[in-house]
């Protein structure tokens, strides 16, 4: 196990002088991951099957859900994508600089070293290079999940050792681990498909905020009451960053799930806009919670460094997006398709084709494996959010972006689609608002600073 980062400065300068060729060859190469199939959990994420792809089949990304389909009403799922086999952007991106020909993932996709962005790569890609090595520091950034995972603490060490992230621990007071009561020994049933989850939230936090404190509060189940429980609990320990990477389902129960658990005045919550395209899920349709959409974030050769489009692999594989069926919209938000609440604020990578690098040793993949899905950006936003400082009281962070709208502080993504709407705007991008993306991804953390 390496113990220091694989993207030192040395290496990502060496990196960004291999010049358009590499970039351009790696593209080639990437485009055939924008068909990447995925093998669905249906009921668990041990249940999967396997789709066909244009790409060629050792290039092929293809993934599984980590968190079982929601059955009953009120249960959430948690919106991570594992990959199980192919070759992803970043070992695309690797090859391409060291003249080598990438090796597909096994079908566990477990590795010894990263095979998805790390740390360096998106601070890099969303201008948060600077942020992060200044500031965060005093900040908590807490992470809402289901079930418990025995190892969180020691995978998130190696995780900010191999990258040359400060430690993170309960000895330091960094790191702590509590149910959704508050208690630090009487903790959740294990489960191996929301560790995963809780790796990959963890990790991303830690990408992005590297000088923050982390609080994992685990519910009980994955059930909406339970979760939401663990949301207070969080804001209660004093967090000022809450991060909830799930979805369900909208419901009539919606509203005042909002008044309960995420009306929470100068907190900035995060919620992933879903996986299965098109379509609008609780909580990210809550007024109070910053709609995070999703990417495909892919190395270019232009002045930024990187290209993003909506994430989209087939009218059930996506960012999601739309209008909600119960929500009431906020005054902030004045896009005129939607009467009600509209999904998605702003976004960040999501893809699992060019996916993030997540230690884990309790998830189905044990050791290196790379994550997708919108679970990946709910954390990256709530890092960001970080790094811009606590919220002012009384105020409502999902509106933060807004402030910025039309501006450089945002990255305004305006090619691709997740599915067909009756508005196009609701679900293909454009310049400006759009539902996919929202107003774009981070550059630097103006547009997330109140």
């Amino acid at each position: 196990m390496r113990s220091t980062p694989p993207n030192t400065p040395a290496t990502s300068g060496r990196w960004r002088r291999v010049g358009s060729a590499a970039v351009a060859t790696a593209a080639l190469l990437l485009a055939g991951l924008g068909t990447a199939a995925h093998a669905d959990a249906a009921p668990t994420a041990a249940a999967s099957k396997q789709a066909t792809a244009s790409a060629p089949a050792s290039a092929k990304v293809t993934w599984t859900r980590s968190c079982a389909v929601p059955r009953v009403k009120g249960e959430m799922a948690c919106n991570a994508l594992r990959v199980t086999g192919g070759i992803t952007a970043f070992q695309l991106r690797r090859a391409a600089a060291e003249g080598i020909t990438p090796k597909a993932l096994s079908p566990r996709a477990a590795s010894d070293s990263p095979t998805g962005y790390g740390p360096d790569d998106l601070q890099g890609a969303y201008g948060l290079a600077d942020a992060a090595a200044a500031n965060g520091s005093g900040e908590t950034i807490a992470i809402v999940d289901a079930y418990d995972d025995p190892n969180a603490e020691s995978d998130l060490a190696q995780y900010r050792s191999y990258y040359g992230l400060p430690e993170c621990s309960s000895d330091n007071g960094c790191f702590k681990k509590v149910s959704q009561t508050g208690s630090k020994t009487s903790l959740p049933t294990a489960d191996s498909g929301w560790a995963g989850e809780i790796s990959l939230d963890l990790d991303m936090a830690s990408a992005i905020c590297p000088n923050c404190s982390l609080t994992l509060v685990e519910a009980k189940s994955a059930s909406m009451t339970n979760l939401g429980t663990a949301v207070n609990e969080a804001v209660k320990l004093g967090a000022k960053f809450v991060s909830n990477s799930y979805g369900g389902s909208e419901s009539s129960s919606d509203t005042g799930w909002d008044s309960s658990y995420f009306k929470h005045p100068g907190v900035a919550i995060t919620a992933s806009a879903g996986d299965e395209g098109y379509g609008a899920e609780y909580p990210a349709a809550s007024r109070y919670v910053t709609a995070v959409g999703g990417t495909k974030l892919s190395a270019s050769s232009n002045s930024r460094g990187w290209t993003e489009s909506v994430w989209h692999t087939s009218s059930t594989e996506g960012t999601g997006s739309g209008c909600s069926s119960y929500d009431i919209k906020p005054s902030w938000q004045t896009d005129t398709g939607c009467a009600k609440r509209t999904v998605a604020d702003v976004a960040a990578v999501a893809d699992p084709a060019t996916g993030v690098s997540v230690y884990d040793t309790y998830g189905d993949g044990t050791g290196w494996v790379t994550y997708g899905g919108t679970s990946a950006a709910a954390p990256i936003i709530a890092g960001v959010y970080a790094l811009g400082g606590t919220p002012s009281s009384g105020s409502y962070p999902a509106q933060f972006p807004y402030r910025a709208a039309g501006t450089s502080d945002l990255n305004d993504v305006t090619s691709g689609s997740n599915g067909s709407c009756g508005s196009s705007y609701l679900c293909t991008a454009r310049s400006g608002y759009d539902g996919p993306t929202g107003w774009g991804t981070p550059e630097g953390v103006a547009a997330f600073t109140g």
